[in-house]
């Protein structure tokens, strides 16, 4: 038994763990899995899914045949997933004693599955050790509680907090708003303490019952895992309290759309000093060409930002949202912000992402972004002092076909990412549009219905 494998079976003894779910994420960031009794899953050191899984859209449909048969193979044969050992996770709302275990995948021949998504962050992260490398990130999750709503038709509305109202109006950074949920967020913390997620600040945002947990920076691997996890605990806590969370992008109409910040930063690997600031604590040239990056990439890999439909109506000016890649110090209108900080923790912070978004894919691609404007030595434009909402020069595709375009007809990103999961991920997200487009909307037929 390898030292890793039987560390992780340890932990399952020592916490007797009766049932084990065997997780990979889909392109969507849909967990799939088995769930097996403790035994058979030691017995058995991992599982087997087919890879078929993995081109699975969000409503559960497959790809079109002939992209599917050609990226498969068409006996749709297993992949082989191994159980990571530290990514190990309890589930403190389970009734027997259950655990999570992330699963890492490979084909037959022991090579990485490239549609993985866990894979592709690795992929990325492994160009960085390249380089004497390591990123650091921190992650910010914003969501929405709503009432439950069992009709997919009608608006979700506010849910009523422990004073027996729903809140009315915007309520930013307000303590009083926060607190009308204060025993689920109670267990909130408590399961991700037992979880050992690494939660930091829970703040109100602008949207009614809308709010925003804070990771503390580390490994982006490991907190890509949390953040897995962290979106199922939320949800499960919700539903404790009859209430529902919600990672939608833009939820409700006319409020704020909900974003998945990221912080990110890079140390040297051999003496963790930052490489974002020079000496006497200003910018680094290799800073300056990671925000160049940012902004000549992002464009190309926005459908990994901004994966739904739903997604590109957040991006509206006067709503917090970003609506292209300027960027700028201390300026919350760009896209890409720059916070102030001591040199230690220069950093700069992408607001494209949304909360929808697979947070191994969003990572991986705004971590890509950076790397290639540091080897390419990309100049940024000028940074953005004031409004940006106005700027023009630095757009974003404004659609999720146009955004899909972009992506696949960018050889770069395909040198890099792999051309397999290029076209698998544009042709999940064709696929999902596609059958949006089958759904005739409220408004269509409000105001289409007898006036056209």
């Amino acid at each position: 038994m390898n030292a890793p494998f039987d560390q992780l079976s340890t932990w399952l003894k020592d916490h007797k763990i009766t049932e084990v779910e065997c997780v990979v994420t889909d392109l969507t960031g849909i967990a799939r899995g088995k769930i097996a009794p403790t035994n058979k899953f030691l017995h058995e050191r991992g599982m087997r899914l087919p890879e078929s899984v993995l081109l699975q859209t969000v409503t559960g449909d497959f790809v079109d045949d002939d992209i599917y048969y050609d990226l498969l193979d068409p006996a749709d044969i297993d992949m082989v997933c191994k159980p990571v050992s530290d990514a190990v996770y309890v589930i403190p709302w389970a009734i027997e004693p259950t655990a999570i275990v992330i699963h890492d995948t490979f084909d037959k021949f022991g090579n990485p599955i490239e549609l993985s998504p866990r894979n592709v962050l690795k992929k990325v992260l492994q160009l960085y050790t390249d380089k004497g490398w390591k990123p650091i990130v921190a992650p910010e999750m914003e969501f929405y509680l709503t009432q439950r709503c069992e009709d997919p038709d009608l608006p979700l509305k506010a849910p009523l907090g422990r004073s027996g109202r729903a809140e009315s109006g915007r309520q930013s950074f307000s303590i009083d708003a926060a607190n009308e949920f204060d025993p689920l967020f109670e267990d909130v913390y408590d399961w991700c303490e037992a979880q050992g997620l690494d939660l930091d600040t829970l703040i109100h945002e602008d949207g009614p019952a809308q709010m925003e947990i804070n990771f503390r920076h580390g490994d982006a691997l490991d907190l890509a895992d949390q953040i897995t996890v962290f979106k199922r605990t939320l949800r499960e806590a919700a539903l404790k309290h009859n209430v529902t969370a919600t990672f939608m992008a833009k939820p409700i109409g006319d409020e704020p759309g909900s974003a998945m910040h990221l912080h990110q930063s890079v140390v040297e690997i051999a003496t963790g000093k930052p490489i974002f600031a020079n000496e006497d604590g200003g910018m680094s040239e290799l800073f300056l060409h990671h925000i160049g990056g940012l902004q000549k990439y992002i464009p190309k890999l926005l459908p990994m930002f901004a994966p739904n439909v739903n997604s590109f109506r957040r991006f509206l000016p006067d709503t917090s949202a970003p609506v292209n890649v300027e960027w700028g110090v201390e300026n919350r209108t760009v896209g890409l912000r720059v916070p102030t900080s001591s040199p230690d923790a220069m950093r700069v912070e992408n607001r494209l992402p949304g909360a929808d978004a697979n947070p191994y894919l969003a990572i991986a691609a705004s971590l890509l972004c950076g790397y290639l404007g540091m080897v390419e030595r990309v100049e940024p434009s000028a940074a953005v002092e004031g409004r940006a909402y106005e700027r023009r020069n630095l757009r974003l595709p404004i659609t999720i076909e146009d955004a899909l375009a972009h992506m696949e007809n960018c050889p770069t990103i395909e040198s890099y990412l792999g051309s397999k999961f290029v076209r698998g991920y544009v042709a999940v997200k064709r696929a999902e549009h596609e059958n949006f487009k089958r759904v005739i909307s409220s408004w269509e037929r409000e105001f289409l219905l007898l006036s056209v």
